[in-house]
């Protein structure tokens, strides 16, 4: 059975799903035993690679008459979360942690359930219950205590590290005054990227180098900076959102970047594509929240505007296929974040996927229109074209699981956008 349960998943992974469907069937049709295993492999499978209601129908079908089990209920959970329904995958959950109540994952998934749906007291302290993702770099915090909500901080020293990706940095460090007015002496440790942002917004800070950082005497807690909202007790969407920039670009950079960039208005940065991560489990969610430079130029293929390309690492070597569309690219002088800050405070619009830039581009107050995959992040809620978080965003939500899909709707904003001088 387990060579023909590999199988199917790889079938399904290579978006063959009736093929993979097929297998599992026959595993069924000669070992009914295995079917509770088979249909949990399978609706994982549908669900990695971004088929929530494919999964969600075989799921419900079993959860009627089958065995019920923890592992069973967080997948439907999490095909409700995919579907955005989360206030209905709550429940599953419930009934998940009650047989499982110290299983990490389905504790996670309840915790981006709880946020997605707008519980923000308890969705943050369950957040706060994950094991940080801790690489080599800052490995010494994990001695440290863990900073929690309540605990008592004036005059105590206290790192907050980066954990997770760059944008969960940019998203929740905007919580950092707060813990800073509790008469806190802080120490924040970032990865190089972020290094100069970060003393450009937060000059009275010390700030580390990930690859720097060495625990001395003296500090009483640690945190990981995703924890913050915990921390500072946010409890509604209005709390710590911040009405004025809580990120800094250098004027001496805006200015620099002014005179390279091209005169002609308006000028849109885009970013089509998300980082591509190592883990396996990430792989088919990177697929889905990113698209080709060619599927994003051809919105612009009839307007009158300047494309700045924002985007970094291996993906921007796609720019030679933009098909005609000039797209100017001066990330030949972009080396952090800073130098993006700088580029955005020189454009009119950022067209962003769901990727750090699109978070940069809200932290400085900039336009930005984020492309959103059909199964949206927690953060951005289950519908709607706005955020709490950054109130310049913009959010366009892709109807199926490509995200092409949503590149009519986007290239009707633009067109209105520019005729009506939005900018």
């Amino acid at each position: 059975m387990g060579t023909q349960l590999f199988l199917a998943e790889a079938l399904i992974a290579r978006g063959d799903v009736s093929g993979g469907c097929v297998v599992f069937s026959r595993i069924i049709a000669h070992s009914p035993e295995h079917r509770r295993v088979a249909t949990f492999r399978l609706s994982k499978a549908l669900l990695d690679s971004g088929y929530p209601r494919e999964a969600f129908q075989i799921l419900a079908a079993w959860l009627e008459t089958g065995e019920i089990t923890a592992g069973l209920l967080n997948n439907m959970a999490v095909a409700l979360l995919y579907l955005n329904r989360s206030a209905e995958a709550l429940p599953y959950l419930e009934n998940a942690l009650q047989a499982e109540p110290d299983h990490a994952g389905i504790s996670f998934t309840y915790a981006t359930a709880l946020l997605k749906s707008g519980h923000y007291p308890q969705g943050w302290a369950r957040y706060a219950r994950r094991s940080p993702d801790i690489d080599g770099r800052i490995a010494p915090v994990s001695s440290l205590p863990r900073l929690r909500h309540g605990d008592a901080i004036q005059g105590k020293k206290i790192v907050l590290y980066q954990e997770q990706g760059l944008g969960d940095t940019l998203q929740f460090i905007r919580f950092l005054p707060a813990l800073q007015a509790q008469g806190s002496q802080i120490t924040l440790v970032v990865s190089a990227q972020l290094v100069r942002l970060m003393t450009l917004s937060f000059p009275a800070l010390p700030i580390v180098q990930m690859e720097d950082f060495q625990i001395t005497a003296g500090y009483d807690y640690a945190a990981p900076i995703p924890d913050l909202p915990f921390i500072t007790g946010m409890t509604s969407a209005e709390d710590g959102m911040m009405p004025a920039p809580y990120l800094r670009a250098c004027p001496t950079d805006i200015e620099r970047f002014s005179t390279i960039l091209p005169k002609r208005r308006p000028r849109i940065g885009i970013v089509w594509a998300g980082e591509r991560r190592a883990r396996i489990e990430n792989v088919a969610l990177d697929r889905r929240r990113s698209m080709t430079v060619a599927e994003m130029v051809q919105l612009f293929s009839s307007l009158d505007a300047t494309l700045v390309n924002l985007q970094f690492g291996s993906a921007r070597s796609q720019l030679a296929q933009s098909h005609g569309v000039p797209v100017f690219d001066p990330m030949d002088e972009v080396h952090d974040m800073a130098d993006s800050a700088a580029i955005m405070e020189n454009l009119d619009l950022v067209l962003s996927v769901d990727t750090s830039p699109a978070h940069l581009a809200g932290a400085l107050r900039r336009p930005v229109w984020l492309l959103s995959r059909q199964d949206a992040c927690w953060r951005w809620g289950d519908k709607g074209h706005t955020t709490p978080w950054y109130p310049d965003m913009r959010i366009f939500r892709a109807p199926d699981r490509s995200l092409a899909s949503v590149v009519p709707e986007v290239a009707r904003a633009l067109h209105q956008w520019i005729e009506t001088g939005g900018y």
